[in-house]
């Protein structure tokens, strides 16, 4: 079982993750632990689609890059997630059928860039 999957972010950018993550895609926000929560960056529960909640730990990082390749997937329902980060004003890519036949999917990019993948269960 999967725990929780850590990406970066620029110091500074926690607002907009949070309106990101809380606002468009409903996961609540999770307190860090204060030792942690020093160090900047923000958790988020990510609900369970079939199986148990994970978490997704968003840390500082003072040389920040985006990860345009690497990247955390979600079992979401894919059209009500689609909808709600299109609504929100993100762009999402929908991938090509033929990649993995039967598994609905798409990225999209959080605010800092990150890719992320969204798939049906």
């Amino acid at each position: 079982m999967l725990h929780h999957v850590q990406i970066a972010a620029p110091a500074g950018s926690e607002d907009r993750l949070r309106e990101f993550y809380t606002g468009a895609l409903g996961w609540s926000e999770l307190p860090k632990p204060p030792l942690l929560a020093a160090r900047g960056g923000c958790w988020f529960q990510v609900p369970g689609h079939g199986g148990p909640d994970a978490e997704l730990h968003v840390g500082i990082e003072e040389d920040f890059r985006p990860a345009r390749k690497a990247h955390p997937a979600f079992v979401v329902d894919v059209d009500a997630t689609a909808a709600a980060i299109t609504a929100a004003g993100h762009q999402i890519r929908w991938a090509d059928p033929a990649e993995i036949p039967g598994r609905r999917r798409f990225h999209t990019d959080d605010p800092v860039g990150n890719r992320l993948e969204f798939l049906e269960g």
